[in-house]
């Protein structure tokens, strides 16, 4: 029995008859009763704005908010909570980079290098910047798995390299990218490097400082969580450098009729009344995935997926894509059943995947396939999990007349 499923109150119920099984972590991560129970208590017993009473609730609120940027802090290995910002989520945090840094910096001739397999978020920003400023966009290749090809990249960073915006891990693949290494090519030619981590960071061990990144871009929902926050980490001297791309209240410090001077980091980037309770959610989230261990959690989805993707190959017409080593998660087509009709006869058995372009069509256009079907995992999925999406794929082949042909 999967000791830590009972922390998951979601996996109390039953759906379409069958007991839950929840495989679509990579979208968004349940919730366990610490971070409800954190979110629940700010809103019954303290709720209240941060940074601007002096009275008893709001000193106990921007206490709470503030520590979960010290939680955050540590758990990434950041400097000072000067660089850690409170956003939106993933999205927004690469969004502040591309505008505030990528639009001040960039000019014609300059060359921003993503790869074909990020997600959106990490693609359209950087379309719209080079639209803006003349730079070029370009990719680096990739090997036949979708791992990134280091001796090829090397060929193609150069001084006009001055961002290179990379995921950490692909949230189709499962790919772990080499960004240390990356960080390395970059800075020699004079460059920065940005990383996704919304994949990366509820199931690997972060360290901003000894990866040597500059700005790294994450989820609260993708990690236990609650949806509506996210971080962005950037060095500090950066984000010294950079202009707000939001302004009102809370990231000023004089108004004038005319003229009007930013707070001090990391307040400048947090424009308007934050996201206080996101903040006190993602920090007792962060609390319980240390008390697990994130190498216990790395170890535990990398065994877990690497049983999926030994079984799922088994099945006379499954493809899975993605190299062998990987993190939490399988993707795979059914040949002649469309990912969604894959996905339709699962939900009727209780398995929750996720089928589709996965916000990352022109992978889909690498991988030569117009969908497929993702299968992901956390701490409270197990064996049996994996079992029970083995058995669907064989119902699901039955169910089309697959076994008949």
């Amino acid at each position: 029995m999967n000791p830590y499923k009972k922390d998951f109150p979601i996996f109390k119920q039953t759906v379409n008859g069958h007991p839950l099984v929840y495989l679509d972590s990579s979208a968004t991560s349940q919730k366990p009763f610490q971070v409800i129970e954190a979110l629940e208590d700010y809103y019954k017993t303290y709720n209240s704005n941060v940074h601007r009473g002096v009275h008893t609730l709001g000193t106990k609120a921007t206490d709470a908010y503030e520590g979960a940027r010290e939680k955050v802090r540590r758990f990434i290995n950041a400097r000072s909570t000067k660089e850690v910002i409170f956003t939106r989520g993933t999205t927004t945090a690469i969004n502040i980079v591309a505008q505030s840094y990528g639009r001040a910096r960039l000019s014609k001739g300059d060359e921003i290098l993503i790869t074909p397999a990020e997600h959106h978020s990490n693609l359209i920003p950087w379309q719209q910047v080079a639209k803006s400023t003349g730079a070029t966009l370009n990719y680096l290749s990739l090997r036949q798995d979708g791992s990134l090809d280091l001796d090829q990249a090397k060929e193609q960073v150069n001084t006009n390299t001055k961002i290179i915006a990379i995921h950490h891990v692909s949230n189709v693949l499962g790919t772990i990218q080499p960004i240390a290494e990356l960080a390395a090519l970059v800075h020699k030619q004079g460059g920065i490097i940005v990383v996704d981590g919304a994949q990366s960071v509820p199931h690997l061990n972060t360290d901003v400082q000894q990866w040597g990144i500059d700005f790294l871009a994450f989820s609260s929902h993708k990690m236990f969580g609650p949806t509506g926050i996210g971080v962005l980490y950037g060095k500090e001297h950066l984000l010294e450098e950079m202009e707000p791309i939001e302004f009102g209240g809370e990231m000023i410090d004089e108004v004038g009729l005319y003229e009007s001077k930013w707070t001090e980091l990391p307040w400048k980037f947090e424009g308007g009344t934050p996201i206080i309770a996101g903040a006190i959610g993602l920090g007792a989230a962060i609390d319980y995935l240390e008390e697990i261990g994130m190498e216990q959690i790395f170890q535990h989805d990398h065994a877990l997926a690497k049983y999926a993707m030994e079984e799922i190959s088994r099945i006379e017409g499954c493809t899975v894509y993605g190299p062998k080593e990987r993190v939490g998660l399988v993707t795979f087509n059914l040949e002649g059943i469309h990912p969604h009709d894959v996905a339709t006869v699962l939900d009727a058995k209780g398995i929750a995947v996720r089928a589709g372009h996965h916000c990352c069509q022109p992978l889909m256009r690498w991988l030569e396939v117009p969908a497929t079907v993702r299968a992901s995992f956390h701490i409270y999925n197990d064996d049996a999990d994996v079992d029970a999406l083995i058995k669907g794929i064989q119902t699901t082949k039955e169910y089309f007349g697959y076994a008949t042909r």
